[in-house]
């Protein structure tokens, strides 16, 4: 059996807050050349794009220096490259930070915004913006919310600790508490714990409720009401993806901004920040697992569709 070893640390510096990409090598495979396995690899980037990355020594080993072209494969073998990335539309809401010490940063995501990179999103995130801002490379997110989900988000600041933090979230010993706006339904009988199986495939938008043991729990609760809308506070117990829109939307009362539930919509403009999900991380509680703190954070945020409900029905 092979022994897990971590991996080297980067050669290459971070730019504009995002790591380089780290790839590894295959131990199983019959390529002659470095250069051969990533042009596989790598077939997405475009025809010539991986040679022309060799040929300008973009390509790095764990020394720093540029792979050759022709360097024989080896198996095991680390290498890192930065991807050319297109310019992204700015998402023009600041990340307020709410709390700040020498383990953690609690962050106020704004709607629109990834948490960290991944697809099309990759310097206009969280965790890219606060690593240029506060000037803290080694930042990391110890979990995550949807991009279209505003609230607050838990980072770490060093390496060596994100694990403990992580694993609040593994481990359920987090209490998370949403906020979301969404029709007012008198004939629904709330407060109520609601359970279901949500799966989500991959490549597919929505996720769906089958039937078998639940795996996803949420408490929905009326905080107040008002011309056919109400604020709701939701407390998951659990934590799978797009729970709270799918379990909200079940009740018949489905999340206002909501591009997905009860139906998928045309993807707005990459530029259109209009009608965000009404949906907002409010409050996260934990004990710090490296300093014992007891911590509780608000986001002061107000959710646009209650605050001006008018414009919304406009729109």
């Amino acid at each position: 059996m092979r022994r897990r070893t971590p991996p080297p640390p980067s050669p290459l510096p971070q730019r504009d807050g995002v790591d380089a990409v780290r790839v590894r090598l295959p131990f199983e495979g019959a390529w002659a050349t470095v250069r051969e396995h990533l042009v596989e690899r790598l077939s997405g980037a475009g025809p010539g794009v991986v040679t022309g990355m060799f040929d300008s020594g973009l390509i790095v080993g764990e020394d720093g220096k540029p792979v050759a072209a022709d360097a024989a494969y080896v198996p095991g073998m680390f290498v890192w490259f930065h991807r050319e990335l297109p310019e992204e539309v700015r998402v023009p809401f600041a990340v307020d930070v709410v709390y700040r010490d020498e383990h953690i940063v609690v962050a106020d995501k704004p709607h629109f915004l990834a948490t960290t990179p991944r697809g099309g999103h990759v310097t206009e995130t969280a965790l890219a913006r606060l690593r240029r801002e506060l000037g803290l490379p080694t930042l990391s997110a110890a979990h995550r919310l949807d991009r279209l989900t505003a609230g607050l988000v838990l980072f770490t600041v060093r390496p060596e600790e994100r694990g403990a933090y992580q694993g609040l979230f593994r481990d359920k010993r987090v209490r998370k508490e949403y906020e979301a706006v969404a029709p007012y339904d008198p004939e629904l009988a709330l407060p109520r714990t609601v359970r279901s199986r949500i799966v989500k495939e991959r490549g597919v938008l929505t996720a769906l409720e089958v039937d078998g043991e639940p795996n996803a729990v949420t408490h929905v609760e009326v905080v107040e009401h008002r011309e056919g809308l109400a604020r709701y506070r939701l407390t998951p117990a659990t934590g799978q993806t797009h729970q709270l829109r799918v379990h909200m939307n079940a009740l018949g009362v489905p999340l206002l901004g909501d591009p997905l539930y009860p139906e998928v919509t045309a993807p707005a403009p990459a530029d259109d920040f209009r009608r965000p999900l009404q949906l907002l991380a409010r409050a996260l509680e934990f004990t710090d697992p490296v300093t014992g703190a007891a911590h509780r954070f608000r986001s002061p945020r107000t959710l646009e569709a209650w605050a001006s409900y008018a414009g919304w029905a406009a729109g």
